[in-house]
């Protein structure tokens, strides 16, 4: 089975692609800089380019039975350019699964009806865009036909597997705090893999 890695020389992104190639998947990923991700992902067939071109889109997505993205903000709309593009090509070739990494922000508020956690008191960050980008996405899944799941992890330092992953559907577990790349890639491509979540978001922590 082909899978379409977006973002694929990132934190998350490239300990995805080493754990769909070490359980026989043909790893197809769009990277911005093909030196560095031909020293990070030797094994994939890199497609250098930008989300935000619909010809690089194209070629990454050919062929491809399935979409893992842990395409980020880059503090820019990267987010918001790219998915309306994506969705479009996917329904175009008729690929309809597709696994993205989102942020915590983004899921409802436990104590504030209506809010994502961003938006109330539940978040501590001052600063919003990143947020706002992932929650734009969220809408623009929501309202496709794409058998979509969001992956959300709350505080994502750099760190391989190193504790049970505790999961919540559209929201994030009572005093999550943290969890690794490691286990946010691990649990991202079990999601994918195992085809759990359709069409919701699911929070993630320890």
């Amino acid at each position: 089975m082909k899978l379409t890695i977006l973002g694929g020389s990132g934190r998350v992104g490239q300990k995805i692609a080493r754990l769909a190639h070490d359980q026989g998947y043909q790893v197809q990923a769009l990277v911005r800089d093909i030196s560095k991700a031909r020293e990070l992902i030797p094994f994939a067939t890199l497609i250098e380019g930008d989300a935000t071109n619909t010809e690089d889109l194209q070629k990454a997505l050919i062929g491809s039975h399935g979409v893992i993205s842990s395409l980020n903000t880059d503090k820019t709309t990267t987010l918001t350019t790219a998915f309306p593009l994506i969705i479009e090509h996917m329904n175009q070739l008729g690929i309809k699964r597709i696994v993205t990494i989102g942020t915590a922000g983004i899921l409802n508020s436990r104590y504030e009806e209506g809010k994502f956690r961003y938006q109330s008191s539940e978040s501590k960050r001052t600063k919003t865009f990143a947020a706002e980008e992932h929650a734009a996405v969220y809408k623009m899944l929501e309202q496709s036909t794409l058998d979509w799941t969001i992956v959300c992890p709350t505080y994502l330092p750099e760190g391989e597997e190193e504790s049970e992953v505790r999961y919540e559907l559209d929201m994030l577990p009572i005093d999550g705090k943290k969890i690794t790349t490691g286990d946010t890639a691990k649990f991202a491509f079990e999601t994918f893999q195992e085809h759990r979540f359709s069409r919701t978001r699911v929070g993630i922590c320890y």
